[in-house]
């Protein structure tokens, strides 16, 4: 054993990180069986010993930040179980029909309350854009002025939502710019609260897989669900939703993506929260997206995900004491760890989110994307 914790010291000391130390960041042992764990699994023993208590970290954010940059994953993962988890994710389709459901029953349907809780007031459960904003709220509500004036919406026109979530974006565009919403998501938790939250508008929410979609749309929009199709699928995403959309129509793509040339992947992030889920790399994104699609722009403001992450992580833990009796001490280790872990993961630039604009066809005169200034009221 004091091999092994020595090993791990030693692995620490790149990012400045001490077991037991004074930092903010360093890492507070309270069970010596974590070391083996985390040989044995690596990320994924990394956060089940989290959740069991067996360690603490007062800036969780930052330890993973320090980690990150001095690339420590790789050698937490530096295991047969990992490379394995790998070689399946690559060899068979864990994101297909049958199992497109899996991360609605799994992540966003453990109940309303806990997103209304954390999540700004239209609940939108992306990044935020932070350019000029002061607040969650001010910062999602710039995110879904940027989306509307990009997508260059007029009343009127039939606009698909792939991934609606709770219905934010729908009602805003709705309510705002005067078009028709079709929402789609695979939550049914979702559904029912995006359906109140849209009555007297015109927008429809069904519950549906992408792949399951006809009709015709002036512009699509799709945040936050790329995550979840899958490497295997990325064609047949590009090509359903290049089907479902008028020529010289526009569709907005907001995904986080890998920074590295590979798929990104978590064994503790797919097996707690987003189960089936996988970030793609840009060359890749780039390569299936333009086989379908004209790129008109690429705009990265991945660094923003680090506020927005942070400002949920303080109102969920605001709210936890009424949220207790319902979830559960280890519940809330979980969800701390999540969102912490994530915020890292983005102020080391590990991660990205990018707002990829495509066009069908060629569209006269060329496309010009706001973004820089957007006001936040």
């Amino acid at each position: 054993m004091r091999k092994t914790i020595r090993q791990f010291e030693k692995m620490l000391e790149p990012a400045g990180i001490q077991l037991n130390g004074s930092n903010a960041w360093d890492i507070e042992v309270h069970d010596n069986a974590f070391f083996p764990r985390l040989v044995r699994d690596g990320t994924l023993g990394l956060g089940e010993a989290y959740m069991d208590g067996w360690w603490d970290c007062p800036a969780l954010d930052e330890m993973i930040d320090r980690a990150f940059r001095a690339g420590l994953e790789d050698k937490v993962r530096n295991n047969s179980r990992f490379l394995l988890y790998l070689l399946g994710c690559r060899l068979l389709n864990r994101q297909s029909h049958t199992r497109a459901f899996q991360v609605g029953e799994q992540h966003y349907d453990i109940g309303n309350n806990v997103f209304e809780s954390m999540l700004d007031s239209y609940m939108n459960y992306s990044c935020g854009y932070w350019d000029s904003a002061e607040n969650l709220e001010q910062a999602q509500i710039a995110k879904m002025r940027m989306i509307c004036a990009k997508l260059k919406l007029e009343p009127g026109m039939q606009v698909l939502d792939l991934g609606c979530g709770w219905g934010g974006l729908a009602r805003w565009m709705a309510e705002r710019h005067g078009v028709d919403v079709t929402g789609v998501t695979v939550s049914k938790e979702q559904a029912q609260l995006a359906r109140e939250r849209c009555v007297g508008l015109p927008v429809t929410i069904e519950v549906k897989d992408y792949r399951e979609l006809d009709g015709e749309f002036d512009r699509i929009v799709s945040v936050g669900m790329f995550e979840h199709v899958g490497q295997r699928n990325y064609r047949t995403f590009f090509q359903k939703t290049c089907s479902l959309l008028k020529s010289e129509g526009l569709f907005l793509l907001h995904t986080i993506g890998a920074s590295r040339g590979g798929f990104a992947t978590d064994r503790w992030i797919e097996k707690y929260i987003f189960p089936n889920g996988v970030l793609p790399p840009a060359q890749t994104l780039a390569e299936r997206a333009s086989a379908f699609f004209t790129i008109e722009d690429w705009h990265n403001f991945g660094a923003d995900y680090d506020p927005t992450l942070m400002a949920w992580h303080k109102k969920f833990n605001a709210a936890w004491p009424q949220l207790k009796t319902q979830y559960g001490e280890r519940f809330k280790r979980m969800f701390d760890y999540y969102l912490l872990v994530c915020a890292g993961s983005f102020r080391s630039r590990e991660n990205h989110l990018w707002q990829v604009m495509l066009a069908k066809g060629r569209l006269a005169g060329g496309y010009r994307a706001p973004r820089w200034t957007m006001p936040c009221g």
